[in-house]
């Protein structure tokens, strides 16, 4: 019955939202207007929002399950090297059993890719 868990992420500045996720990771503009961008690939959305104060209180982290996460490690790391988090920049087997590697942008938000 359930179908999709879509978050969303407050930016001081919503472009630091669009260079992770449509330059780093390949997401494409579906919709935008001056409360909301929604953001699309593969299945996956995300929305973002520009609230400087809500931006303040948190920023996440995100997980995408992948089921060919070389691919889109050699995809990201060619496209965005620089975003790479510092402490999983490549592909790595996890002690629970997932390999993954993560992206951190400007202000911190990162994302985490899986494959189990």
């Amino acid at each position: 019955m359930l179908l999709n868990l879509i978050p969303k992420v407050f930016y001081a500045d919503i472009r630091d939202g669009l260079d992770l996720f449509v330059r780093c990771l390949g997401f494409q503009v579906l919709h935008t207007d001056p409360t909301i961008t929604v953001l699309g690939r593969d299945g996956v959305k995300v929305y973002l929002m520009e609230n400087a104060e809500l931006a303040a209180l948190d920023r996440p982290e995100l997980a995408i399950e992948t089921d060919d996460i070389e691919a889109m490690y050699a995809e990201v790391s060619a496209r965005a090297p620089e975003m790479l988090h510092p402490n999983v920049n490549r592909v790595q087997l996890r002690p629970w059993g997932a390999k993954e590697f993560a992206v951190l942008d400007a202000t911190t938000v990162c994302v985490v890719f899986r494959q189990w």
